[in-house]
């Protein structure tokens, strides 16, 4: 286990290099320019040049690209040019909103796929097989930045039962949750329902029904406990996507996440905080790889890692 962990730990080194290159690479390329942006046009060229050598926009790209790696490194991802603050301290204070709203989001989709997949799996071929198939093609077809809106328009703005943008009370969790949730749903109630109708057809589950246990056991004790690792291959996963899909979801509701915090910083030209963002993105989708890979052994107690 030991072993395993430290090459996995090195194998993500050269990932997190290749992901900082191609973001700083990337962000530099797009047109615009920052202290353009924070001076406004009317701005003389000498406060241009003066603000440009401040912030160290006017070093070669290699001497910025070697300032943002070795920061990167020790854990200080610059300073914000929008907000003048260090990035590393504006995503920890946008962190708890997007951590939230992932875990509900999260919620929101084990909640409605693990329970519709089971169904559709023991049903197969019926009636009640078709809908929840059905109702998991709707979800995936409804994109976050079509859904969020409708539901906002729905529940806030016609009806007025929740509130439409913010983030304070549980009411302002639920839309973004659900916008969030729901897609992710969709996908794991395929996953759920494939994994366990494999499951079924195994000898081991004959054999308990006919040792006299109910079905209900014998799907759940049974088929459905042994379904797990593909299940949560796809829930470790789709974490590491509520992330990514926050940036359209906490743009569409205004919550003060990390999502949205990368917006504003494309919309302003603020590289670090942009390079910040999406660099979390990428540890985060490494770490719960990690996470699934060493939860593999505690489902599966014959799987060895060498």
């Amino acid at each position: 286990m030991t072993r395993f962990l430290l090459r996995r730990l090195l194998l993500t080194i050269p990932v997190l290099i290749g992901v900082a290159t191609l973001v700083f690479s990337l962000i530099h390329l797009v047109p615009g320019d920052p202290v353009q942006t924070m001076l406004g046009e009317s701005a003389s060229p000498q406060d241009v040049a003066q603000l440009r050598t401040r912030l160290g926009l006017d070093r070669p790209l290699l001497q910025q690209y070697g300032s943002f790696v070795g920061g990167a490194v020790r854990g200080d991802l610059g300073t914000s040019l929008r907000t003048n603050q260090p990035v590393t301290t504006v995503i920890l204070e946008r962190m708890p909103a997007t951590l939230e709203l992932a875990f509900a989001a999260m919620l929101v989709a084990v909640t409605i796929a693990i329970p519709l997949g089971i169904i559709a799996a023991v049903r197969a071929g019926t009636r009640v097989d078709h809908v929840a198939t059905s109702l998991a093609l709707v979800g995936i077809s409804m994109p976050t930045f079509w859904l969020g809106p409708l539901l906002a328009i729905i529940f806030s703005v016609a009806l007025g039962w929740l509130p439409v943008s913010g983030r304070g009370t549980p009411a302002h969790l639920v839309l973004p949750a659900i916008t969030l949730g729901a897609p992710l749903a969709a996908i794991l109630a395929r996953m759920t329902r494939a994994s366990v109708i494999e499951e079924l057809r195994e000898l081991y589950v004959l054999a308990a029904r006919a040792r006299g246990v109910s079905q209900a056991r014998a799907v759940l004790a049974h088929a459905f406990r042994n379904s797990l690792i593909p299940i949560v291959t796809v829930i470790g996963l789709q974490f590491g996507a509520v992330l990514t899909g926050a940036v359209i979801t906490e743009t569409i509701f205004a919550w003060p996440g990390v999502g949205r915090l990368l917006v504003q910083s494309i919309s302003a030209r603020d590289y670090p905080a942009v390079q910040g963002c999406i660099l979390l993105i990428a540890v985060t989708y490494v770490t719960m790889n990690l996470l699934i890979d060493l939860l593999y052994g505690f489902l599966d107690p014959r799987i060895r890692y060498e």
